[in-house]
């Protein structure tokens, strides 16, 4: 369902942008010198995640007052905002701006459909590195971050204590044997998917593009079948022929069973995302949140990084005023007080010490997590990647191949699809 939010604040035709000092050169002075000569206000279509516009309120309202003009906001599921713009652009009734994960940008780019941004060293020095290179493709900057997350560990602290918690993969391993009985588990994760086993697979040596010294992928290189991730694979069905995980936890409905296992109080603790910390609450368990443990070799277990953006389409009459939009909806001040009314961790650098989110350990966890993480690839070649890792994975825990013959497949199956769609070699 679409929720349409429209805020129209009363301001003074005369309204000054603030001034610039000798030779400076702003995305304000842009605006004001692009306006449209009358006194008429402009329009800002921006596309919002759904129930997270009542994070960026006040800071649409003091947009609206500095700039002169009007934002209507349409909260709509951040993933399939693409999609969306890929039918309403074309047809003049698509966004401004809208907000979408890191990991599209690269197809977006390819498609069209995003504003390349002007924006300068400075302001896009007040990110992350991480967060700010999900938005450039060959060095030139489409969007900026909004938010950052990982996946993060759960555990029910009336079945394990914060003392007690393992600090190893082999420790939780150990736990989750003498927890395993009908249905209470110990540890559950959803390493039938690339999404959550990239933890190990990374962590083993495992890769999925190779890069190049500029972080550039090659697509011709895939490390998804090499000898540690075998191994972390091999690893990975232990789990399952040990039947630490219940059977039933494969395939489509696996997330439905690990939540509803944690929810019920019968795990002790789960992989999962910050999107579980609200419906966990609401469920009524006693829980908190770490970092994860390291894996049996000692390497740090990984995950992938997700970032959040506010991203200008292409099809955007007013480009220099939503990028005006996007670098003020995304500055320090503004992405603090996002952070204290939506939770979703800012990913402005300064602001990982800020008192507040220090002393959230949802966001601490997610903050520590971040620095043994990785960036999703945001290429067009990662579609391929999916489908193919997961089935090998799922053909694992079923017993009905070895690592070795599921990732050989899996690996010529992705090589064969970008080959088809994407004229890879």
């Amino acid at each position: 369902m679409v929720k349409t939010s429209k805020w129209l604040l009363a301001a003074s035709a005369g309204l000054l942008l603030a001034a610039c000092g000798p030779g400076e050169s702003t995305t304000e002075e842009s605006v004001a010198d692009t306006g449209n000569g009358s006194d008429e206000r402009q329009t800002l279509l921006v596309w919002e995640d759904i129930e997270k516009s009542n994070g960026i309120e006040e800071a649409i309202a003091a947009f609206e007052e500095e700039y002169n003009v009007d934002v209507e906001v349409v909260e709509k599921a951040y993933a399939s905002q693409i999609e969306d713009l890929r039918l309403d652009g074309p047809g003049g009734t698509g966004p401004d701006v809208l907000t979408m994960p890191g990991d599209q940008v690269g197809t977006a780019v390819v498609e069209g459909l995003l504003a390349p941004l002007s924006t300068t060293e400075e302001v896009q020095g007040i990110y992350t590195d991480v967060a700010m290179n999900s938005q450039k493709v060959d060095g030139t900057v489409y969007g900026l971050p909004k938010a950052v997350e990982t996946t993060i560990l759960y555990y029910n602290k009336e079945i394990i204590s914060e003392e007690e918690l393992p600090t190893t993969l082999e420790g939780w391993y150990d736990l989750s044997k003498e927890l395993t009985n009908g249905d209470n588990y110990g540890l559950l994760a959803l390493w039938d998917q690339i999404y959550y086993a990239q933890s190990l697979i990374s962590g083993y040596g495992g890769y999925i593009f190779g890069q190049d010294a500029d972080g550039n992928y090659d697509t011709t290189d895939l490390g998804l079948n090499n000898d540690g991730a075998v191994e972390a694979v091999e690893y990975i069905s232990t789990w399952y022929e040990e039947g630490l995980f219940p059977s039933g936890m494969i395939g489509e409905q696996a997330i439905n069973v690990l939540d509803s296992l944690f929810a019920e109080g019968k795990a002790a603790a789960v992989i999962s995302g910050p999107w579980n910390l609200g419906p966990y609450s609401d469920a009524g368990i006693d829980y908190g949140v770490v970092s994860f443990p390291t894996l049996p070799n000692g390497n740090p277990m990984s995950a992938f990084v997700g970032v959040k953006s506010y991203n200008v389409s292409s099809y955007s009459k007013n480009k220099e005023l939503a990028q005006a939009f996007v670098e003020f909806i995304t500055n320090e001040e503004n992405s603090l007080k996002r952070y204290e009314i939506t939770k979703e961790v800012p990913a402005v650098t300064v602001l990982a010490e800020n008192e507040t989110i220090a002393q959230d350990p949802a966001a601490q966890a997610v903050a520590e997590q971040s620095q043994n993480s990785e960036l999703t690839p945001s290429i067009p070649e990662m579609a391929e990647v999916w489908l193919p890792v997961d089935s090998a994975l799922q053909t694992v825990a079923t017993k009905q191949q070895t690592a070795k013959e599921a990732l050989d497949t899996a690996v010529q199956t992705i090589k064969d699809q970008i080959q088809a769609n994407h004229g890879g070699n």
